[in-house]
């Protein structure tokens, strides 16, 4: 019996790591197309490329200066166009169909006729830990606020899970929310995102001076309340110490931000080059996020030799050995996350140490190529025994 080779089709409104995920699969002649509402940035055949145009220009106000919980809700109002734009395009020659969590209903409707593979690509947590673990710190730091994300879409979520044959998660701790929640194991595929390295390149040496980096939203699902007070108790011991966030600022945050507003160097948004450059410069990537799938930005910080100092339910476990490769912190404990900047601040021979184990694990063998072909050997291997039933 000749084996199955895969051929993908990857939809989703947005685009999130889809346009990497199906330049990759095109350099081995396994892309059936990429359908989302993003550009084409990464130079997929535009036979292959498909952009929802109705989704785009309703978004489109609210990409160039409404405030974020604007467009993160927008993003939801919009979706019967994506979801309509979808259901109008012609079905094209596939054998796998992969969307992102929340979107992959009307996918998976399709290829149940066809008898394609249904693959769910989940960024988060299984819903209702990514629900929970987010509204527990919205309940503690700014009572009344609820997460953003609808409840119907949530609801979604969970049916897309139940129906998939393959779930893709990034990290260790993302498998573990999806077991709790009563999704076999061997439904789950742990994949981290991949990096690009002709960008990410690793530090040349270690920055005299205590600088520590965290790059993402600031808000209470990626635990900046925690960071700020550990950062707080850093300084009382190293005066000289520096903390860069990189992001925007979510609605969440508004009570804790007056607090902490001066005390770290923001910056609300950097282009991949320049945050290439910046991270050549910090001792450190910290990110105690309390519910993650594995943040691009942490693969980006080891591939450019940056200890870690993260947490479980961040997915720093993924790539991350305790005392390896950064340290492994508990997110919610102010008091640890600070010992661990201390530890590799005060250590340059550890930080550098640290860094080269980060660059090995992060950058070594990760490009977004090396993330494509971990999809399509798992794909290939699924396909081949679904062929011998």
């Amino acid at each position: 019996m000749t084996p199955k080779k895969p051929l993908v089709l990857l939809a989703s409104a947005g685009g999130w790591h889809l346009p990497q995920t199906a330049q990759a699969f095109s350099a081995r002649d396994a892309l059936a197309g990429l359908w989302v509402s993003d550009k084409n940035k990464t130079g997929v055949r535009g036979s292959q490329f498909r952009r929802c145009w109705p989704f785009h220009l309703a978004m489109k106000p609210f990409y160039h200066g409404a405030p974020q919980i604007w467009t993160e809700k927008s993003f939801y109002a919009f979706f019967p166009l994506w979801k309509a734009w979808f259901l109008a395009q012609p079905w094209p020659e596939c054998n796998i169909v992969q969307s992102i969590v929340g979107y992959a209903t009307e996918p998976f409707d399709r290829a149940e006729r066809t008898g394609a593979l249904m693959v769910v690509d989940c960024p988060n947590s299984h819903p209702t830990t990514y629900y929970g673990f987010w509204q527990r710190e919205c309940d503690l730091w700014c009572p009344g606020e609820k997460v953003p994300i609808p409840q119907w879409m949530f609801a979604r979520m969970n049916r897309e899970l139940e129906r998939a044959d393959l779930i893709i998660v990034q990290s260790n701790f993302c498998k573990d929310s999806m077991i709790w929640n009563g999704i076999p194991p061997e439904k789950v595929m742990v994949n981290p995102m991949g990096v690009d390295t002709s960008i990410f390149k690793p530090r040349e040496q270690v920055s005299t001076k205590p600088r520590f980096i965290s790059v993402g939203t600031v808000c209470l699902r990626k635990g900046n309340q925690y960071l700020f007070r550990a950062f707080e108790l850093v300084k009382k011991q190293l005066p000289g110490a520096e903390l860069i966030c990189v992001g925007g600022v979510k609605t969440d945050f508004r009570k804790e931000w007056p607090r902490w507003q001066g005390t770290f160097t923001h910056i609300p948004h950097l282009p991949h080059a320049e945050l290439a450059k910046l991270l050549q410069t910090c001792t450190a990537f910290v990110f105690p996020s309390q519910e993650e799938g594995i943040a691009r930005a942490q693969i980006e910080a080891l591939a450019a030799s940056l200890p870690v100092i993260g947490t479980h339910e961040g997915g720093a476990t993924t790539l991350v050995q305790d005392g390896v490769e950064g340290f492994i912190v508990r997110g919610r404990d102010p008091q640890h996350i600070a010992e661990a900047m201390l530890r590799v601040a005060r250590d340059p021979e550890l930080c550098r140490r640290m860094g080269q184990a980060a660059h090995q694990k992060g950058a070594i063998k990760n490009t977004w190529q090396n993330y494509g072909d971990r999809l399509l050997a798992e794909y290939e291997k699924r396909l081949n025994r679904r062929n011998l039933k």
